[in-house]
């Protein structure tokens, strides 16, 4: 089966990394320009703009490179030199973005996190942005042997699974359980009200179950929690209180502490293991979940916006906030009646 990679080869990406200092430690592709989207003709993949993020050890030193190399990217920000652009960057998500950028007849967005701020988010979900990216498909483009990387990488899309699984049903499916993973990022998000396709998740997950497959099959496969029937693409999990809360101990520590301030009324001091033992045994266990996930989000993805006036500058953001709409717009009109 072939799988619905967009006809760009890496050989593609590559001349656009050319561009950029290469000190990186992961570089990636990811979105519409990369894998077909539903409801996207092979056409539009091939024109819409490119999205790249780049971790990076020495923030200061790289932006400080790029800033000679490629100073027409940045907004009025670069006027203030690369340890203020640093400083803005470690607000929210923790990821600087130079968005509409011109580059070998395409337009790219890139962002720009430090290898520490990265490896925190994928294991611990402190903001679950570039996290939540990662949890979905991605064209791995440069990475090196850092191996705390290469274990948060793995440790993300395991967290991923496990939440997952605590907001489905008792028996499910592969395309079921990849849209619930697929939409972990987006909960929460003010931009899912105004500002992106409200299929956007369904759009991502239909024409790449491939993808999914590849990304999570061996998780799955390892997983002593479910019994995974690969060749009729079904799952089965431990709903029980015990299987749940395994589960919840299992899940990153900024979720917990999240579904703890849920349940715990202010002022009562009550140890975290004690609290998920109650949200095990409660029928609205995924619901918790998902209001935890939500509130992550929820407050990365304001600041990150906010953050895209000052690194974008007002004139881009309104064109990238304008298509933002358009899309919108257009998946609307898409949907069935």
């Amino acid at each position: 089966m072939a799988l619905p990679v967009l006809s760009s080869s890496a050989v593609k990406f590559r001349r656009v990394l050319a561009h950029f200092p290469q000190e990186l430690s992961l570089a990636f592709a990811y979105g519409s320009g990369v894998f077909r989207q539903a409801g996207a003709s092979a056409e539009h993949g091939e024109t819409n703009m490119l999205d790249f993020v780049f971790a990076v050890d020495d923030v200061v030193t790289w932006h400080m490179t790029n800033l000679s190399k490629n100073r027409s990217h940045y907004s009025f920000l670069k006027f203030f030199g690369p340890k203020k652009i640093s400083t803005i960057q470690g607000y929210g998500a923790g990821i600087y973005y130079n968005t509409l950028v011109p580059c070998n007849g395409r337009m790219i967005k890139y962002g720009v996190i430090s290898t520490d701020a990265l490896i925190e988010d994928l294991c611990h979900w402190n903001t679950l942005y570039v996290a939540g990216r990662l949890q979905k498909p991605v064209k791995i483009l440069a990475q090196n042997e850092n191996s705390r990387l290469q274990a948060a990488l793995v440790s993300n899309l395991k967290s991923a699974v496990i939440a997952s699984f605590l907001m489905l049903p008792e028996s499910f499916s592969e395309e079921d359980l990849f849209l619930q993973i697929a939409g972990l990022s987006y909960s929460g998000d003010f931009r899912m009200i105004i500002g992106e396709d409200r299929f956007k998740v369904q759009n991502i997950v239909k024409p790449n179950i491939a993808h999914f497959q590849k990304l999570y099959s061996s998780i799955l496969q390892g997983c002593p929690q479910v019994v995974y029937k690969h060749q009729l693409g079904r799952l089965e999990i431990d709903k029980s209180p015990e299987g749940q809360f395994t589960q919840l101990m299992a899940l990153p520590k900024t979720l917990q502490q999240k579904i703890t301030a849920l349940v715990n009324p202010p002022g009562k001091n009550r140890d975290v293991e004690e609290i998920l033992l109650q949200v095990a045994h409660d029928p609205d266990c995924g619901y918790l979940v998902h209001q935890g996930i939500s509130a992550i989000v929820r407050s990365s993805s304001v600041v990150q916006s906010a953050k895209t006036i000052l690194t974008a500058g007002a004139k881009k953001s309104v064109i990238y906030s304008l298509k933002k709409l358009y899309k919108m717009a257009k998946g609307e009109l898409k949907k069935p009646s």
